[in-house]
C-alpha cells in the first residue's frame, strides 16, 4: 500500500448556532481513492487495507469508488462480476460485511459489476456497523458518451442494464441518498433524496479526463447547492489500470457549495468532518423550499410506491 495523504477539515460554523439536529450530526468521513489494477484479488485486498486504515483513523463512514474491483473496461466487467447476494456467493460482499462489523463503521462500498438474473448491473452496496447489508443501488443512468462528431466513444449500456429504483438508506451516520457517477447529472434524483429527508448524497464515480476537467467539481457543487446538503464523490485514482483514464479528485462539498476536502489525482484517503447542522443553517439562511413557486411548477414524486427506502 502506498503512503496515503490525509486531509481533515473541521466544519465548525454551524456548531456555534442554536440549531436542532439529529443525534448523529457530526462525524468523520473517509473517501478512499483507490488505484485499480488488473488483478481482482489485489484490488480486493487494497480496498480492505484502505477501509481498515480509514477506520483506524476514526472515520465512521467510509466510501469506496465506482468500479474499484476491476478496470473500467467492458472486457473486465464480465470477468470480475459477482452475485451480490450472500457472503458465500461474493468475496466482495464478505469483505465489506466483515470490515464494517469488525470496525463498527458504515461502508458505502463504491460499485462493482453485479450479476443478477442473467444481466449485469453497476451496483453499490451499503453495509452497517453490524455487518449487515443495508441497501443496494444499481446505477440508474448509464453513461453513453458521444464525441462531437457523433461517433460513440463509450457505451456503458453495452455491458450493463440500468437500475430502476432510487436508493435512500437510514444509517448510523444519518440518512444517505446513493447515486453512481452519471446519476449526478440528473438533478431530479438529488431533489427526490432531499424530499425523502436525506442528510447526505454519495456518488461513487469515475469521470474521464474531459468530463472530469469540465464537470466533476461543478456538478458536485451544483447538487450540494440545489439541495442544501453535503455531497461526496469518490473516484478511483488516475493511475488505475485500463484504457479509460480517470479524473480522480474525490471530494466532499458542503451545503453552500464550498469544497471541504479534495484529493489530488493519485491514490490517497481523504478525510473530512461532516456536521449536519450546516445543512439546517443553510436552509434557514436561504429557505428555498418555502420560496419554491409550486403554483407555476411542481416537483412530482413518482417513486412513492417503489423507492428503495431502507429503514
Amino acid at each position: 500500500m502506498n503512503k496515503h495523504s490525509h486531509r481533515l477539515m473541521d466544519t465548525t460554523t454551524a456548531s456555534r448556532t442554536n440549531i436542532s439536529v439529529s443525534p448523529i450530526s457530526r462525524f468523520k468521513i473517509a473517501l478512499c481513492q483507490l488505484r485499480v489494477t488488473n488483478d481482482k484479488a489485489n484490488n480486493l485486498n487494497r480496498a480492505r487495507n484502505m477501509l481498515e486504515e480509514a477506520a483506524n483513523k476514526g472515520a465512521k463512514l467510509v466510501v469506496l469508488p465506482e468500479m474499484w474491483l476491476c478496470p473500467y473496461s467492458h472486457e473486465y466487467f464480465e470477468k470480475c462480476g459477482e452475485e451480490l447476494n450472500t457472503e458465500e456467493s461474493s468475496a466482495t460482499y464478505h469483505m465489506l460485511s466483515e470490515i464494517s462489523s469488525i470496525h463498527q463503521i458504515t461502508i458505502v462500498g463504491g460499485s462493482i459489476p453485479e450479476r443478477r438474473n442473467g444481466q449485469m448491473y453497476n451496483t453499490c452496496c451499503v453495509f452497517g456497523p453490524d455487518g449487515k447489508l443495508k441497501a443496494k443501488h444499481s446505477k440508474l443512468h448509464l453513461f453513453d458518451y458521444y464525441e462531437a462528431s457523433g461517433d460513440v466513444s463509450f457505451r456503458e449500456s453495452d455491458s450493463f442494464t440500468a437500475g430502476d429504483t432510487p436508493t435512500i438508506v437510514h444509517t448510523d451516520v444519518g440518512c444517505i441518498g446513493i447515486g453512481i457517477c452519471h446519476d449526478i447529472r440528473f438533478p431530479e434524483l438529488g431533489m427526490l433524496y432531499r424530499a425523502k429527508g436525506a442528510d447526505l448524497i454519495i456518488y461513487p464515480a469515475a469521470f474521464n479526463m474531459s468530463t472530469g476537467m469540465a464537470l466533476w467539481e461543478l456538478e458536485t457543487k451544483a447538487r450540494a447547492i440545489d439541495n442544501q446538503m453535503f455531497v461526496a464523490v469518490c473516484s478511483p485514482s488516475r493511475d488505475s489500470a485500463g484504457s479509460y483514464t480517470i479524473w480522480g479528485h474525490s471530494m466532499l462539498v458542503g451545503p453552500s457549495g464550498e469544497v471541504k476536502a479534495k484529493a489530488e489525482h493519485g491514490e490517497e484517503i481523504v478525510f473530512a468532518e461532516i456536521n449536519y447542522a450546516e445543512n439546517q443553517l443553510q436552509r434557514e439562511l436561504f429557505p428555498l423550499r418555502r420560496q419554491r413557486k409550486e403554483g407555476i411548477y411542481k416537483f412530482l414524486d413518482t417513486e412513492q410506491s417503489k423507492a428503495n427506502f431502507s429503514p
